[in-house]
């Protein structure tokens, strides 16, 4: 891959649709669109802060028994980058609580034609901007 193919106009705001798709049905627990965000194989891995998930079929249970209230939060410095028309990563910063800072990183495919997860991690750490 050249250097011009990284962040093409198409994939990127392909990306950045999907990834905003993601997110809007996170917080309002649409797990019909979390579900079909990921890829379904067993190979897609999804790691939560307290949980590991291997294979759709786990990333899917795990949505269906999640609680569904308190899931507001607000994302602070998100970096989605392309590299060719096939694959892309979107990092983000989350807050819910004060004193705690999220991090989240998805790795994007286009595969059968459509954007989907195929790994992602989640964690929290303390934020080291609070006193």
């Amino acid at each position: 891959m050249n250097a011009d193919e990284i962040d093409l106009p198409g994939p990127l705001a392909e990306v950045t649709e999907a990834f905003e798709r993601y997110e809007t049905a996170l917080v309002t627990n649409d797990v019909a669109v979390l579900d079909e965000t990921f890829h379904v194989d067993a190979r897609t891995i999804r790691y939560g802060i307290g949980e590991n998930l291997y294979g759709h079929a786990e990333i899917a249970a795990y949505r269906a028994a999640r609680p569904s209230t308190r899931l507001e939060r607000t994302l602070e410095r998100t970096s989605i980058t392309t590299y060719g028309t096939e694959f892309g990563t979107a990092m983000t910063l989350f807050r819910r609580s004060e004193g705690k800072i999220g991090r989240q990183s998805q790795t994007w495919a286009k595969i059968d034609g459509a954007w989907r997860v195929v790994a992602a991690h989640v964690s929290v750490i303390d934020d080291p901007e609070t006193p």
